[in-house]
């Protein structure tokens, strides 16, 4: 839906191994996992706190310098990653062909060697790149604004811009095979149940070796990236 959101939480020395088992109960909490419901208060509290902060506040106290921030950090991993899967399917393939898995394999057991992969090529990150490096100009647009220096009309219409601004990363058509998930920058991945995936459309392209289908979300996701900072774009020159 392109609506902001936030999970808070603690997390104690347990790694959560009860979790979804038949121990993930009221009396096993009571005995050993917050016995004095200490962590439910300080949980209650918080957020109890950071609703009035949102709910009192002058202005919207929402920042994009987070989302320009991870935004090129996911970029460098799809990078990396199609990087990786480059050079370990050249390794691969050159073990196979030069029959040192058979070699290795145990003689004991039936081993069939496996056919070589296609080789990785190299995909066209640049539009990704350039829109990023767009989000990070509008970021520092958005960052120049001091809202206590704005007329309350303004500061409205940056309220509006900023608490709208996350839609711009909806695309119509959704993620391939699965329409209904429509955010470019995350997702729970097709394979991992609810376990996030970030810049999905390219980083589980790449994973499956859709290699057409891996340049197609470039494209998609610079394009949803630069509408997001051409809305942040007009947002801070709307102020000037």
């Amino acid at each position: 839906m392109g609506i902001p959101s936030l999970n808070i939480g603690f997390g104690g020395e347990s790694a959560g191994g009860i979790y979804h088992s038949n121990y993930d109960s009221y009396d096993y909490y009571v005995r050993f996992g917050d016995p004095d419901f200490q962590y439910v208060m300080a949980t209650a509290q918080l957020g109890g706190r950071m609703m009035l902060r949102l709910a009192n506040a002058e202005w919207l106290p929402l920042r994009v310098e987070a989302t320009s921030l991870a935004v090129r950090g996911w970029m460098n991993e799809v990078i990396k990653l199609s990087d990786d899967m480059r050079t370990q399917t050249r390794r691969q393939n050159e073990l196979i062909r030069s029959g040192a898995l058979k070699l290795a394999a145990d003689p004991r057991k039936t081993y069939v060697v496996p056919e070589p992969e296609s080789e990785v090529p190299f995909l066209n990150f640049a539009p990704l790149q350039n829109a990023v490096a767009r989000l990070e100009q509008a970021t520092a647009a958005i960052g120049k604004l001091d809202p206590a220096k704005l007329s309350p009309a303004k500061r409205q219409a940056l309220d509006d811009s900023l608490r709208l601004a996350e839609r711009k990363f909806l695309r119509n058509d959704g993620l391939p095979r699965r329409p209904w998930f429509r955010h470019v920058l995350q997702a729970p991945g097709y394979y991992t149940g609810y376990g996030v995936k970030t810049l999905p459309g390219v980083r589980e392209a790449i994973e499956q070796r859709l290699w057409k289908e891996a340049d197609q979300q470039i494209g998609f996701t610079a394009e949803a990236l630069v509408v997001y900072a051409k809305w942040l774009e007009d947002a801070a020159a709307g102020q000037q």
